[in-house]
């Protein structure tokens, strides 16, 4: 019963996501422009996803977790030629069992905040690229986050051709100051990614999100497929999604198989 209303959710997405009807016609060909946009992580489009993930088989089966990612994407204009684009990553989660003994918490995650500086128009061969720094502010409930700050780098590059969206962001995160209780941290993640978007608006995305924690040497390897919209509710465009996860790998005791991904993006373009 724990999993009923998530699922629910995501069920509607997916009638929500079929392109057609009013709703289809109305997103193209504006929605198309847009949902390409949204597949270009560093875009000089306002968005503000908030992103439903959720993953069973913790600890053998017994444990679970699900959380929410508000993610708002702002870009600055910083001169005729460069934007900065602010990311933030602002985890609510909910878990049980995760550990022995741990039952059930539910809680706010630490805060992952990057800037890119990028250049507003690709290069001559048509990259898309952005860098600058990535820092984990530690706002986490007990429990559910190290109360910890890290700092590192950032960058992502792409290229968008025809419908096609192909690229990678990665950043890697240091611990900053010594923990007793944490000790030190020292994480690389990488998001290699493709996208094919239709002239309706219909965006099929694959990626992967993985991390890999260079004090435990262990890797997480969830790979997501996910299916997007873009519709408009009245005046207000967004994107819905709905989609599958798979852990190719995972640290001991993490998370098995198969899990779930939900998406509504608001979008705000100029």
């Amino acid at each position: 019963m724990k999993h009923l209303t998530p699922l629910c959710l995501l069920g509607a997405l997916a009638v929500l996501t079929m392109p057609s009807g009013a709703a289809a016609q109305g997103a193209a060909p504006e929605g198309a422009d847009l949902a390409k946009q949204l597949s270009n992580p560093i875009s000089s489009l306002i968005s503000v996803p908030l992103q439903y993930n959720s993953n069973d088989g913790y600890r053998g089966g017994s444990g679970r977790q699900s959380f929410i990612n508000i993610q708002p994407v702002i870009p600055f204009s910083i001169s005729p030629n460069w934007n900065v684009i602010s990311r933030t990553i602002i985890p609510l989660v909910d878990q049980d069992d995760l550990r022995p003994g741990s039952g059930s918490e539910s809680g706010l995650g630490n805060v992952t905040q990057s800037f890119f500086v990028s250049p507003k128009e690709p290069t001559p061969g048509g990259l898309i690229w952005g860098v600058g720094p990535v820092i984990q502010i530690p706002v986490g409930s007990d429990d559910i986050a190290p109360d910890q700050w890290g700092a590192g780098l950032t960058g992502v590059a792409l290229n968008q051709s025809g419908p096609w969206t192909v690229g990678g962001l990665a950043n890697h995160v240091w611990s900053i100051g010594e923990s007793d209780e944490f000790g030190d941290q020292s994480a690389t993640f990488l998001q290699p990614f493709v996208s094919y978007t239709t002239p309706r608006a219909t965006s099929f995305t694959l990626n992967t999100e993985s991390s890999y924690d260079w004090k435990s040497e262990e890797w997480s390897v969830p790979i997501n497929f996910v299916v997007s919209q873009v519709v408009k509710l009245g005046d207000q465009p967004i994107q819905l999604g709905v989609g599958a996860r798979y852990w190719a790998d995972s640290p001991q005791g993490g998370p098995d198989d198969w899990g779930l991904r939900g998406q509504v993006t608001f979008l705000f373009p100029k």
